[in-house]
């Protein structure tokens, strides 16, 4: 590292032979000049002399990074020379410590990127101080070879910071992951932020924005006949969590600004530039005072006119989770929540909108299917008066099973248990484990559990815990009994509608769905995919780099 920066005008360099006088040189080089300052030093016992120095640093918040060069951290243990474990410091050390990856690949990269960036920004971030990176080393002799090597640089700002300028005639999309309830100040905020920028705002059933310029994109992004590229945005502000809309990825523009009062760098996109450390709320206002000109918002118009054009080409669909839900999504009860499982129930309804005083939820923070009864009915006893809906697959379901049990339980459930008799993700057409076909259901699908879509098991046991019990095999059973399940009063007792489907059925549905709009470059993505596969794609595109 020292034979390449040496030479670097940019750097000015100092040497010390003792790491214990550098740490505190570096001490006295920081506080005089508030300037970060770098101490390197190689394996063995070295970095060990740093600790009193960097100790100083961190009770005295000064910017030093320490970067400790090392073998393979493979090698710790085993008894070869100058290496040691540094897997672990001292709390008053560092205030962030972090070991980079060797690069080997396009992922490597990215993560070594992201760290470094992080590493860096710990340095001035609440006061400053100390920070660490343990940089593993392979070394490549000669040491003649010039490559240039472009990473990002990612800025984060505060309230207190001059905030980056924003052109307002750039394209602008707002992509909102799992987010809290939306205040009247917060959802007036964005709409006058709509209001003077050219901006859409990508949602899905978890972000709860029912404001202006709302779109939900997720029928639109999931063509995968069709590239969508007249649809990015030059920006993407970032807000919200973890979003359980897969397709919203590829809805992400060229550059990425993340919002969140934590601060964090969360690179969900692998596009971000600038992280505003502050509420959202104070973002859209700081930005909406920048200009008094409304923009022409004809950003919006193309990715509503774009929505409607692919559902204008919805057809009939098997009976599937889909068909369900473009029976029901629409006349879920006014005022009523619903909460979806993860994945396969969140993705379809994510097809369809809601009414507008309806509010969704999922469990997509931790993104397993092990709490979705449990969460549904811990909401549904904050408000007893209000109906709280459940979507949820047969493997989430008997995997919380005993929540329906709870002596709590109350007559404002009603729950639409989707039983095809297995995880019917992974018997999807798009999933890895589809190439195994029947034979992913003996251990991949988890076929054949939990009575193997008896039609009694859970009928007795949901009556025997009082609860209603439905069911339907068949679109023409399901027309027979769903208005029941619509009711928009609190019945006497709580409700469940069991559906039986079929994995293949489910399968041919999403595939519709999938392909309901086709551009002449995304046809020829997906015929490449197919000849090449993903890691044939991703040699071409580095051969056309090169």
């Amino acid at each position: 590292m020292i034979g390449s920066i040496q030479k670097d005008p940019f750097f000015t360099i100092y040497s010390s032979v003792d790491e214990r006088s550098a740490a505190y040189m570096a001490c006295g080089l920081a506080a005089e000049t508030g300037e970060p300052v770098v101490i390197s030093c190689t394996g063995a016992t070295a970095s060990r002399n740093y600790a009193p120095g960097m100790t100083e640093a961190y009770y005295r918040k000064l910017p030093i990074l320490a970067i400790t060069s090392s073998q393979p951290i493979s090698r710790i243990g085993h008894h070869v020379a100058q290496v040691i474990d540094r897997s672990i410091i001292s709390n008053d050390v560092a205030n962030f410590s972090v070991a980079l990856p060797f690069v080997k690949d396009e992922e490597d990269f990215w993560d070594c990127e992201i760290k470094v960036n992080q590493a860096i920004l710990e340095l001035t971030r609440h006061g400053g101080g100390p920070v660490h990176i343990n940089l593993p080393t392979k070394y490549t002799l000669p040491f003649t070879e010039k490559e240039s090597i472009h990473c990002r640089v990612i800025n984060r700002f505060t309230l207190n910071d001059e905030l980056p300028s924003l052109d307002p005639q750039k394209r602008i999309s707002v992509i909102i992951g799992a987010h809290h309830s939306w205040s009247e100040e917060a959802t007036l905020a964005l709409e006058d932020f709509c209001n003077q920028y050219n901006v859409v705002v990508f949602c899905d059933h978890t972000s709860g924005y029912k404001g202006k310029n709302r779109v939900l994109i997720s029928l639109a992004a999931a063509q995968e006949l069709h590239t969508k590229s007249e649809l990015k945005s030059d920006i993407t502000l970032h807000i919200g969590e973890i979003t359980g809309d897969y397709p919203l990825a590829d809805m992400s523009g060229t550059e990425v600004w993340r919002i969140s009062p934590d601060g964090e760098i969360r690179d969900t996109f692998r596009k971000l530039r600038y992280v505003f450390e502050m509420p959202e709320t104070s973002f859209f206002q700081h930005y909406t005072k920048q200009t008094s000109k409304p923009s022409e918002n004809k950003y919006f118009e193309q990715c509503a006119n774009f929505l409607k054009t692919v559902q204008s080409k919805i057809t009939e669909v098997p009976f599937s989770n889909i068909w369900l839900a473009s029976k029901l999504a629409s006349k879920i009860p006014s005022g009523s929540a619903i909460h979806f499982g993860i994945l396969n129930s969140l993705r379809t309804w994510n097809f369809y909108d809601l009414p507008n005083t309806v509010t969704s939820f999922s469990n997509v923070g931790g993104f397993g299917i092990d709490g979705g009864v449990s969460s549904l009915l811990g909401a549904s006893l904050a408000n007893p008066d209000k109906l709280y809906y459940g979507i949820i697959g047969d493997l989430a379901f008997f995997y919380d099973l005993n929540a329906i049990g709870n002596r709590h339980t109350a007559n404002n459930l009603r729950i639409l248990l989707v039983n095809n008799g297995k995880g019917t993700e992974f018997r999807l057409y798009h999933h890895h484990a589809s190439h195994f076909g029947t034979d992913g259901d003996e251990f991949v699908a988890a076929a054949g559990h939990y009575g193997n879509k008896s039609s009694t098991l859970i009928k007795n046991y949901a009556e025997n815990l009082g609860f209603e019990y439905l069911s339907a095999n068949n679109k023409e059973e399901f027309e027979t009994v769903y208005q029941r399940f619509l009711e928009p009063s609190i019945t006497e007792r709580s409700m469940i509608f069991e559906v039986f489907t079929d994995s293949e059925d489910e399968s041919k549905a999403l595939q519709i769905m999938h392909r309901l709009e086709v551009s002449a470059e995304g046809k020829a993505k997906q015929t490449l995919k197919k000849v090449l596969g993903p890691k044939g794609i991703d040699a071409v595109k580095k051969m056309i780099k090169r």
